[in-house]
């Protein structure tokens, strides 16, 4: 989960990661709910581990159909290759960290790697770890998280390889106080509905700009669209549609910082066929025409 409020996704939903130096693949911030549209990221995977703990409010935490409540000085560790995002159930501000770290920073021996990293990653029943301040094991890693945005903030010399060598020493504290590794006697099996569920999000993530459809959008999850209407309720709490529109756009306000194209332009290239319906749903979502949202980015007054 990435504090920009265009999270870059590619057609198979998986997130493109801009991590904070080009062949470091370490990425830390402090963010904002307020800073996505309606206090919602958009629902992606990547391959990086991801670190995100509360500094204030609450977030709601979306993994493959399961929510998780995060409370102030909470924590969760979501897994390689999880579909996720955090959100507002009732627009609350919620100030967070963020961490992501693709694994293999955190180590570069292969014997370690295949022990201790390679199992972790494919082990189908830990999609995430919820580390609270009432439990003793998790003491250390709530206390990590804020010295690595500590040394990403004051930048001391080599703080890259300080960030990963923590993040390492915590990986190595979680392995021996949280059941990580895999158990050979548990079979987990993985619910249909989610391979459905991104199959239907990565088409929207492809087809964004045309002029799609519920009846599409249920084809390229091979259901009928009550089943499709069914997924994303229960996964995502909205309809087909609303997604659609959630994901036309944040790739609108994009354009409107990124580019010169007129709205019309913008409009039509996110799928909208009409620029009234686009205003109408712009103004609902960001409380200000996109008109207006481009003078902002722009510092100039509305």
């Amino acid at each position: 989960m990435i504090n920009d409020p265009i999270t870059k996704v590619m057609q198979d939903a998986s997130e493109i990661i801009r991590y904070d130096e080009v062949g470091i693949p370490l990425y830390i911030r402090e963010g904002l709910l307020s800073s996505y549209p309606d206090h919602r990221a958009l629902c992606h995977w990547h391959e990086d581990i991801e670190w995100v703990q509360i500094r204030s409010g609450q977030m709601n935490y979306y993994i493959n159909g399961k929510r998780v409540l995060l409370n102030a000085g909470e924590a969760i560790i979501v897994n390689s290759r999880q579909m996720h995002y955090g959100y507002s159930e009732n627009g609350q501000e919620c100030d967070f960290i963020c961490i992501l770290c693709h694994p293999k920073i955190l180590t570069a021996n292969s014997v370690l790697y295949q022990s201790y990293i390679t199992p972790v990653l494919s082990n189908p029943a830990l999609e995430y770890l919820h580390l609270k301040p009432e439990n003793p094991e998790d003491t250390e890693a709530l206390q990590t998280l804020p010295e690595i945005l500590r040394l990403k903030k004051e930048q001391p010399t080599a703080y890259e390889i300080e960030a990963a060598a923590l993040l390492s020493l915590l990986w190595c504290r979680l392995l021996r106080t949280h059941p990580m590794m895999p158990d050979g006697n548990t079979a987990v099996s993985q619910d249909p509905d989610l391979l459905i569920q991104r199959d239907m999000v990565s088409y929207i993530y492809s087809h964004y700009s045309e002029s799609i459809n519920l009846e599409e959008i249920a084809a390229a999850g091979k259901v009928c669209r009550n089943k499709c209407c069914q997924i994303f309720r229960r996964y995502l709490c909205q309809s087909p549609i609303d997604f659609l529109n959630h994901y036309r756009l944040e790739v609108s306000c994009h354009l409107l910082n990124t580019t010169k194209m007129s709205i019309v332009e913008i409009c039509t290239a996110c799928g909208f066929n009409h620029q009234s319906y686009y205003s109408k749903i712009f103004l609902r979502t960001y409380h200000c025409t996109p008109r207006d949202f481009r003078k902002r980015a722009e510092g100039l007054p509305t």
